[in-house]
């Protein structure tokens, strides 16, 4: 585990040194969904600083039981409406905001709390039926409202592009990601910061490091293959 980790940050590092890029712009997230405690509980001994998880009844009962370790605890999966209640009192960063209704359900359990939440925009940027996200064409939009929302704090956006078994075939969705934030950022938005660009995992974090991304989802290349 501590090897593994170890080499992922150096490619990070590296990848982030061959385009020009400070590494310390780069956050790696432990993807930990369906790894049993112990483990994470030595991936964060090794040094995972953020851990992330794709479901919130599981990732409730690993924060529990990890609840005296210093780590940031990213959700990173489809959010439906009624775990937004227990989301915002797990998770300092959501990556997965689709709909003005999760955000606006967000917003008003984060006020409950007086919290204000951080999230990312998940785009589905490939335009698959089969992913979540938003449309690139309602994105602006999306924002907009959400812009609004006194306890939502918009950090970024994120992507899931196809599966394909090649690094270079993901790229140009990558910097399709690259290029909708940056079109965005030019209209100025009020209280909407797009300073985050959470894409990349496993097979292909190394191009998504070239394409900008901020926050790099990697879990098999740590925790090893899931069962």
């Amino acid at each position: 585990m501590i090897k593994r980790l170890q080499n992922v940050k150096n490619l990070i590092q590296t990848a982030a040194r061959a385009c020009g890029r400070d590494p310390e712009t780069i956050r790696l997230v432990a993807v930990s969904k369906t790894v049993p405690t112990n483990r994470v509980r030595q991936a964060i001994r090794a040094g995972a600083t953020i851990l992330g998880e794709n479901y919130v009844q599981e990732a409730r009962t690993k924060f529990n039981d990890l609840a005296t370790y210093p780590v940031s605890w990213h959700f990173i999966g489809h959010l439906q409406s009624n775990k937004a209640k227990y989301a915002v009192r797990l998770f300092d960063l959501i990556h997965s905001v689709d709909t003005l209704k999760l955000a606006r359900e967000l917003d008003k359990q984060s006020r409950k709390i007086n919290k204000i939440q951080e999230v990312l925009i998940q785009v589905n940027i490939s335009e698959e039926a089969s992913k979540s996200g938003v449309n690139v064409k309602d994105t602006h939009n999306l924002l907009k409202d959400i812009s609004h929302l006194e306890n939502l704090s918009v950090k970024g956006l994120m992507t899931m592009p196809p599966y394909f078994n090649a690094p270079e075939k993901v790229r140009p969705y990558f910097a399709a990601l690259r290029g909708l934030r940056d079109r965005l950022e030019q209209q100025g938005l009020l209280n909407v910061s797009l300073t985050e660009l959470s894409m990349g995992m496993t097979g292909d974090f190394e191009v998504a490091i070239q394409e900008g991304a901020t926050l790099v989802r990697i879990g098999t290349a740590i925790f090893g293959k899931r069962e």
